[in-house]
């Protein structure tokens, strides 16, 4: 079915919206798949803040001329998904997950930070750790120091038979430091 000229202004102008807010573009061919995989895939990638559209790539390419996701222009040529997401990793996740169980799901690229990304880019891109995973791996390398001496100072503490509070007050400073 045809769009009229103010149709294909409101997809261009919505699309032009997403680019402006994502950071990251996926790019996949769908040809093959099923409507219940795709309907799958479309849940998925709601839960993930991922916005999946298929769209003309005419309109697509016009939309985001201009935007850091215009580099991969020249891969818009049949049967496209468009994966737009705010969150760097969210979108070649959700993609590149769904790409390992259903064949039939092609992933062509994509674009990252003004720069084209390969199938590779993506999937690497896919294997980064989610926002809390790294927050949580920063959390644990930060409180690592802190509970180091309190291991020290217990040991101590149970060497000499007294509280944790009187060999802090007699603890030499290097092994506080250790």
């Amino acid at each position: 079915m045809s769009l009229n000229r103010s149709e294909k202004e409101a997809v261009i102008s919505d699309v032009t919206g997403l680019a402006a807010k994502a950071q990251t573009l996926v790019i996949a061919e769908y040809r093959g798949i099923t409507v219940a995989d795709m309907t799958k895939l479309r849940s998925t990638a709601r839960s993930n803040g991922v916005s999946l559209s298929v769209l003309k790539n005419t309109l697509a390419r016009r939309a985001v001329t201009g935007s850091g996701f215009e580099v991969v222009s020249d891969l818009m040529t049949g049967p496209l998904i468009y994966s737009f997401s705010e969150d760097a990793v969210a979108a070649a996740r959700v993609v590149a997950d769904f790409a390992k169980t259903n064949d039939k799901l092609v992933i062509r690229g994509g674009a990252y930070g003004g720069k084209a990304l390969d199938v590779n880019g993506v999937k690497t891109l896919a294997s980064i750790p989610s926002k809390e995973v790294l927050l949580a791996q920063l959390l644990g390398l930060m409180q690592s120091p802190i509970s180091r001496t309190a291991r020290v100072l217990a040991a101590i503490a149970e060497k000499k038979g007294a509280g944790v509070a009187e060999v802090a007050e007699e603890a030499p400073a290097e092994a506080v430091a250790a």
